[in-house]
């Protein structure tokens, strides 16, 4: 019964204990289910929202 941290324990170690790479497989199936490729796939869209946020930033600007 995983409703405890003391069941959580114990679920977390049965599926260690049938797949050791029980918790590797979920994470390499959470990283492959991206699809929206974000700023890496498209540095010009990154560099424009970028300027933007420079454009409407709240922070003082320093003097040297």
């Amino acid at each position: 019964m995983a409703g405890t941290k003391e069941g959580g324990r114990k679920a977390a170690l049965k599926n260690l204990q049938r797949d050791p790479a029980f918790y590797a497989k979920i994470g390499a199936k959470g990283g492959q289910n991206g699809t929206t490729g974000g700023f890496a796939a498209n540095p010009e869209l990154a560099r424009i929202a970028g300027a933007k946020g420079g454009r409407i930033s709240r922070r003082r600007k320093v003097s040297e």
